[in-house]
């Protein structure tokens, strides 16, 4: 049987082909056969076309928030679901041909996330210096190493594989950057509860009223679950409509994420479900309210179970 086939964002030495290595260093990948694609979109495109059996892509970053190409394409097509997260630290070197000193540089390639996240360092050292945003930071490395630009901002593993000189060391702007990467597969059952998960789901409202977004945030909060993200991204249609997608603490198999999902269900347009997976960093959840937990659920079935059955809930007697 032919290994599993994952796609990631390439060429190789990216900061996605890092964290597909370091997923594959947990198991996750392990065997698999790597492929690089061209973007993020191509990436996601190639696992719903069944070219691939999963991407790896980047879903946010701690200092410039979510990766806006990741969300829309998760929020539209056939569906995906996440079955595992990783979390990289983010560190840009100032990578050339060698020989070259950072006075000859005018010209810098790089990826707009990586660009965001140096800006302040390439405005200071290297103001005159006209800036390329390209499909990723190693095909910055790639084409400096071609002789197309003069300097790229790409991860150290780049200057091995491209034969670059590192001009400029760590040179982020908010030094102890963090992106969060992704495996999407197609959907398949969502792996164990291991007590430290992630449920991830993008909800349509199905009208915009006042209350809307409250009526959405309520169903989360009367039933104890904690979110951990959520971000407003347009809906494609009209000026005006948004789509939400939501990470929260927990997993599909437990009561309170179940009846969450459900409920939104009921009272949104629409709701994708995205998947329940550990959380890379296993933080511990926030403690849940004793009318949340599953016992609670269970005991509240069983009363409403009586009700239907006798009419009679076997409830204390009060008074």
């Amino acid at each position: 049987m032919p290994p599993a086939r994952y796609a990631f964002l390439g060429p190789a030495g990216t900061f996605a082909h890092a964290a597909a290595r370091q997923l594959a260093d947990t198991d996750r990948l392990a065997a698999a056969e790597l492929v690089p694609s061209g973007s993020v979109t191509q990436a996601i495109d190639a696992l719903r076309a069944g070219d691939v059996d999963g991407a790896v892509v980047p879903l946010e970053n701690s200092v410039e928030g979510a990766v806006p190409a990741t969300l829309d394409a998760l929020t539209a097509g056939r569906p995906l679901v996440i079955v595992a997260e990783t979390f990289l630290p983010v560190v840009f070197q100032l990578l050339a041909r060698p020989g070259t000193p950072i006075e000859a540089v005018r010209t810098v390639a790089t990826h707009p996330h990586a660009e965001a996240q140096v800006r302040r360092f390439l405005l200071t050292e290297l103001p005159a210096a006209t800036i390329a945003l390209v499909d990723s930071t190693a095909a910055g490395a790639e084409a400096v190493a071609a002789g197309r630009f003069d300097a790229a901002v790409a991860p150290a593993v780049s200057a091995e594989l491209y034969s670059l000189d590192t001009l400029a060391a760590d040179i982020a702007d908010q030094p102890g950057a963090v992106t969060r990467f992704v495996l999407l597969t197609r959907p398949q059952p969502a792996p164990p509860p291991t007590g430290a998960d992630r449920t991830t789901l993008v909800s349509y409202l199905r009208q915009n009223h006042p209350g809307a977004l409250l009526q959405l945030l309520t169903e989360f909060a009367t039933r104890g679950v904690n979110l951990t993200r959520i971000e407003s991204r347009p809906t494609k249609g009209q000026l005006g409509e948004y789509c939400f997608s939501i990470d929260c603490e927990g997993h599909v198999a437990d009561a309170r994420i179940a009846d969450t999902l459900a409920a939104l269900h009921r009272v949104c347009a629409s709701v994708r479900y995205l998947g329940s997976y550990p959380r890379a960093d296993r933080t511990p959840p926030s403690p849940v309210l004793p009318e949340a937990d599953d016992a609670a659920f269970r005991e509240a079935q069983r009363w409403l179970a009586a009700i239907r059955e006798s009419g009679d809930p076997a409830g204390p007697v009060i008074g």
